[in-house]
């Protein structure tokens, strides 16, 4: 009887206008290489936030799975981390 865990990106998503990426993480138990129970995470990163002096700071994205990394730095183009820019400025509290 030989129990695994393992760790498997099956969802990846990119949403809304200024390309959010949503991931679910499905960690999977094996016993004899039949799943027996799995869990899901799930978590959503975006394109930056503002430091002190409304500069946009680029999430860092270097523990993500490389599937992950190649679809963030595909979307996040300067147009779009510039606009999320933008739309932080505007909407940043009094």
């Amino acid at each position: 009887m030989a129990l695994t865990e393992t760790i498997e990106y099956d969802k990846i998503e990119i949403v809304g206008p200024y390309k959010a990426v949503q991931v679910r993480k499905k960690n999977v138990i094996k016993k004899d290489g039949v799943e027996i129970a799995s869990t899901f995470e799930r978590y959503t990163l975006s394109a930056g936030y503002l430091d002190g002096n409304d500069d946009l700071v680029d999430t860092d994205i270097s523990s993500e799975p490389a599937e992950v990394q190649a679809i963030c730095n595909a979307v996040w183009t300067t147009d779009i981390k510039a606009a999320w820019k933008a739309n932080l400025i505007a909407n940043k509290p009094a």
